[in-house]
């Protein structure tokens, strides 16, 4: 049976990924993730106990570790989501993102090397390394146009300069060894267990709870929002027809302010839990969501703007996002209602305090 590796399988991102590829393929998923704060078996519960999946609590910069699971799994398609991701953490502390998203992605791209030279020529010619990048690597936008493949890469935090250079990492092997590499750059992803620190999560349940939405600047920076599950859809639409060497940005066609996003979450909330009902804001005489937001210093190197020009996926594979945003937005608004034991879970790892103040 063929073994798909996904590191950072336990993530938000990544565990969308391996249920989709147990989902999508009849192939074994082998999940490698060092379960750091935003990672976590209970984002797996429901495939956990599947014969089709195995789960390995380790270290991608472990270099005995990884080769250690190569040789025992032999996987066909190896997927790195495993990061560092938060921006705010790196204006704080660079060195966990060099660590995993440098070096991590050194260490597993050596693995696959010595691994692939070991395969039948057949075998060979389907492997597939593919490395989860980021828009950011492109560094801001102005008010109009989009980011393309051919782009230079202009990261302006450290968060998106360790991805930039994970990215070039993989198209050194490809260009060195032969390495069957392939990197794709998604815009902002959003959906079910997205660990709190991220803005949609955050505003969603400080709402709930009648505590402040802290919008940063003047709440006029523009992302382009994508539902984790059409990311992952178009993930193996590149693992299964991508060409190696090759960049594919994925985007959402959804560009909107966080202002928007917020006061979208806000409308969204009211409707399932209307504020008046609401004791936590009751008690402070509000019958609107929106009534608490607050706009707060902006953070350091904070780019303006993303969007990504999505025309080379589209074409070639055939993709398309298929969530809109609506839809997309109040689905995950039940998810986080309905799911209170994983929230709680989750803030034993995170208090949603601020972060990324570079004090």
């Amino acid at each position: 049976m063929t073994t798909i590796l996904v590191c950072g399988g336990a993530g938000f991102i990544g565990s969308q990924m391996v249920r989709h590829l147990l989902d999508e393929t009849g192939g074994r998923v082998a999940v490698v993730d060092r379960l750091t704060y935003a990672g976590s078996r209970d984002n797996l519960v429901e495939v956990m106990d599947s014969p089709r999946l195995a789960f390995y609590p380790e270290d991608i910069t472990d270099r005995p570790a990884m080769t250690a699971i190569f040789a025992r799994e032999r996987p066909r398609w190896v997927v790195n989501f495993a990061a560092e991701t938060h921006v705010d953490r790196s204006i704080d502390d660079a060195s966990p993102f060099i660590h995993a998203n440098v070096t991590g992605v050194q260490t597993l791209l050596d693995a696959s090397l010595t691994h692939w030279r070991t395969l039948p020529e057949e075998e060979r010619e389907a492997f597939r390394f593919l490395q989860i990048s980021t828009d950011e690597v492109y560094g801001a936008l102005g008010e109009s146009g989009e980011f393309r493949e051919s782009d230079p890469l202009a990261p302006n935090s450290p968060y998106a300069a360790s991805k930039a250079a994970g990215d070039l990492l993989a198209r050194a092997w490809r260009q060195t060894h032969g390495l069957p590499t392939l990197v794709t750059r998604c815009s902002n992803n959003y959906g079910p267990r997205q660990f709190p620190e991220k803005l949609i999560p955050l505003m969603l349940l400080n709402a709930r709870e009648g505590r402040p939405l802290p919008v940063y600047g003047d709440g006029g920076n523009v992302r382009d929002w994508i539902h984790v599950a059409d990311h992952c859809a178009a993930l193996l639409q590149v693992l299964e027809r991508g060409q190696p060497g090759e960049i594919y940005n994925i985007g959402g066609n959804c560009e909107h302010t966080n202002l928007h996003l917020v006061q979208s979450l806000c409308a969204i909330l009211q409707e399932l839990l209307p504020a008046g009902e609401n004791p936590r804001l009751r008690e402070q005489g509000l019958d609107d969501y929106r009534s608490l937001i607050r706009f707060v210093p902006d953070r350091p190197g904070h780019d303006r703007r993303y969007a990504v020009n999505s025309d080379k996926l589209q074409q070639a594979l055939g993709w398309r996002p298929r969530v809109p945003l609506a839809e997309g937005l109040a689905q995950t608004v039940r998810w986080y209602l309905e799911n209170e034991a994983w929230r709680l879970a989750a803030e034993s790892r995170y208090r949603r305090e601020r972060l990324g103040l570079a004090m």
